[in-house]
């Protein structure tokens, strides 16, 4: 039974998240004008509640539905914040192009951030609570390591031909719907639930629902009417203090949005609950590797009036080369099914060197030592090659 002092701890996150979140709705009702920094941290905060709201109500829904499904819309879910301040860049880059550096510069910055710091993140804190060096992965994960790996494949395509385009909202979306339905094969085994979710999850069934509609409702709004001020918000920051846009919008906005489901991921790791923390993140990573990628050139058009590819320039090229290669080196590790310390060290490391020396050549750079490392990992281990093929081949069988 939990204890008085974690339930009183879960009603106070509870009330914090919720007070995040309706503060934003607040100051939106009473049209308060916000001067710089305030009309971007305001809205970010609002953002940052309604992600923790978010998490826990898509935890909730593992209750109903097979775990591996759950998980997936756990992860989609969980980076909704990240979705809405994307598509927010994509649809104002419809009517003004110059969006289309910020639309890419958010998408390339959070996935490199979930890799780069939230998976070494989430095995540090397995260690911190278990003493333990490595997550080994579930078999049913198989399905989220295959797509991935196609994901980051077809991504490499990307910057060679220089622009986003419909046909790879296709394939994305496609592939990402593919994903779905595999996940939702898959048996029903009780989840690991923690924090809020926990208490609220041993409620009876129909208040148990009633809270999770309630999560869904009240942060879907408030990311919705925080997109764009947060957004716009955080252009007009670095306008002011003379910092490069590109730059806020790449680590600031998904640092707001991502950083609960870091949290989240933390806290299950610290449980001992390594798989669930892992899983979740692995999905975020296919989620925002497939739907999210898919989904800008569709903004962008719909918001132009007719069918168009989003060009990139010369920068937004390198990013995205330089995410593709981060994630091929991120999923030639997990190819074996185990995320150990000397990978998490290795994706840290270049991800935090690579951060703090921001040019062209140091891009290109660093994008050829993913590739070198993924190519030893995978060139250099017979069981991983014959791991990758296996999950190219038997990851999509019921049951997984």
């Amino acid at each position: 039974m939990k204890s008085p002092s974690n339930r009183f701890q879960s009603v106070l996150a509870v009330a914090a998240a919720a007070a995040l979140a309706a503060q934003w709705i607040f100051l939106q009702v009473s049209h308060a004008h916000l001067p710089t920094p305030w009309n971007a941290l305001l809205p970010g905060l609002g953002i940052f509640g309604a992600a923790f709201l978010l998490s826990w109500g898509a935890e909730l829904s593992q209750l109903e539905i097979p775990q591996a499904l759950a998980l997936a819309i756990l992860a989609l879910i969980a980076v909704l914040p990240e979705y809405a301040v994307d598509m927010y860049f994509a649809w104002k880059a419809g009517k003004d192009p110059a969006y289309i550096a910020y639309a890419t510069a958010n998408m390339t910055g959070s996935n490199r951030l979930l890799i780069g710091i939230g998976w070494p993140a989430t095995l540090f804190a397995f260690w911190l609570g278990n003493r333990k060096r490595e997550i080994v992965l579930e078999p049913a994960q198989a399905v989220e390591i295959a797509v991935l790996f196609i994901a980051t494949v077809y991504s490499f395509l990307i910057p060679l031909k220089g622009t986003l385009s419909l046909v790879d909202t296709c394939f994305f979306i496609g592939l990402f719907i593919f994903y779905m339905i595999c996940a939702g094969r898959s048996h029903h085994v009780e989840p690991e639930l923690g924090g809020p979710s926990e208490w609220i999850g041993k409620w009876r069934v129909p208040a148990r629902r009633t809270a999770m509609g309630f999560f869904f409702l009240l942060s879907g709004y408030v990311i919705f009417i925080a997109a764009k001020p947060f957004a716009e918000g955080l252009l007009s920051m670095g306008r002011a203090w003379g910092v490069e846009e590109f730059i806020l919008v790449q680590w600031l906005a998904p640092l707001a949005s991502e950083s609960p489901e870091f949290v989240v991921a933390i806290l299950f790791a610290l449980r001992g609950m390594a798989g669930a923390a892992m899983g979740t993140l692995i999905s975020s990573k296919v989620n925002q590797w497939t739907l999210l990628i898919g989904m800008l050139p569709l903004a962008f058009s719909i918001s132009g009036g007719h069918m168009q590819a989003m060009h990139l320039d010369k920068r937004q090229i390198e990013e995205i080369f330089l995410t593709s290669a981060q994630s091929f080196l991120a999923v030639s590790a997990l190819s074996n099914f185990r995320f150990e310390w000397w990978e998490a060290l290795i994706l840290v490391g270049l991800f935090s060197v690579q951060m703090m020396m921001p040019s062209p050549q140091i891009r290109y750079l660093f994008a050829g030592l993913y590739l070198v490392l993924a190519a030893v990992l995978l060139l250099g281990n017979t069981g991983r090659r014959k791991s990758v093929f296996s999950l190219l081949t038997q990851s999509w069988k019921p049951g997984r």
